[in-house]
């Protein structure tokens, strides 16, 4: 059976700017959660690295005041979502089971995934192994990893930190990734999913189960879901902050061109965590241009 730990709910207790109460299903013996607000056509979104679905309380409230569902899940081992202890849990393969999973039991059919960090390669990889859920998509500062694309000196400098950090510091890693500051009851905000090293062993995961070598596992599926989100020519907007040190900009334009996507928008002064530094200006984007796709039909 599976350890992990399960996050205590008074830990969530009166986050700013976030009033939405999540939904729990059970998936494997663990429990997960999800935010599923609105009614209309689904928005999913989807969050990376150190982060939660707290990350989307800006760029949500534009999106259900057009007028669609919003669906912000918890991937394991992040936000209200048990949290595997032992990092050999985590996986590529073992993330997208658990979000097919969560947006089958959600009945998401023809969605819109917007994706950002980790919540590209597994979204994008969802998107290709089951095309039905998803029919357009909007990709913010990620990417999807085959073993052969090159990691910024920031991303390296980053990945080893999280290998001999234990006591991973989650907030002090977010904050260092945005342009503005963070209030101190954000800052907490994202803390509060991890009371203890152990809680954080997702956290620490995920960088350092990105493939680097095309023989690393989930290598080949991430080549095979880039090529299948090529092939496929899904409608799309890229959004990229403009000052990412951990995927630039000029990287975006790789991204974008090797996926078939639309070139990116440039999101002035904004870093990584782009939905921290312009979160309303990227919720009215994707609502206006979701608009603009639905009025063709």
């Amino acid at each position: 059976m599976t350890e992990f730990a399960r996050t205590s709910e008074d830990r969530f207790a009166g986050l700013p700017d976030f009033p939405w109460e999540p939904q729990y299903l059970d998936w494997d013996g663990l429990r997960l959660a999800r935010i599923d607000e609105g009614e209309g056509p689904t928005v999913v979104l989807l969050h990376g690295e150190p982060t939660w679905s707290f990350l989307w309380r800006k760029v949500i409230p534009p999106i259900l005041e057009s007028g669609y569902r919003v669906i912000a899940p918890d991937l394991p081992g992040f936000g209200r979502s048990d949290k595997p202890t032992d990092l050999d849990w985590y996986s590529y393969d073992r993330h997208v089971e658990a979000l097919t999973f969560v947006l089958e039991q959600a009945g998401v059919r023809d969605a819109t995934f917007v994706v950002h960090d980790w919540g590209g390669p597994v979204g994008m990889r969802v998107a290709t192994e089951r095309p039905e859920m998803c029919s357009r998509i909007v990709v913010m500062d990620t990417g999807i990893f085959n073993g052969r694309q090159r990691m910024t000196d920031a991303w390296l400098t980053f990945r080893d930190f999280v290998r001999r950090t234990e006591d991973l510091p989650v907030s002090m890693l977010v904050k260092g990734a945005c342009a503005t500051e963070m209030p101190g009851e954000v800052v907490a905000g994202y803390d509060a999913p991890f009371p203890d090293a152990a809680s954080k062993a997702g956290a620490r995961a995920f960088p350092l189960m990105l493939p680097t070598s095309p023989d690393d596992p989930g290598a080949a599926e991430g080549q095979a879901a880039a090529d299948a989100i090529a092939s496929r020519g899904l409608p799309s907007l890229c959004l990229w902050a403009d000052s990412d040190p951990i995927i630039p900009l000029k990287t975006g334009h790789a991204v974008a061109e090797r996926l078939n996507l639309s070139p990116p928008e440039t999101i002035e002064g904004a870093g990584h965590f782009l939905q921290e530094d312009r979160g309303e200006q990227i919720g009215e984007r994707i609502a206006a241009w979701l608009g603009e796709q639905y009025a063709r039909r």
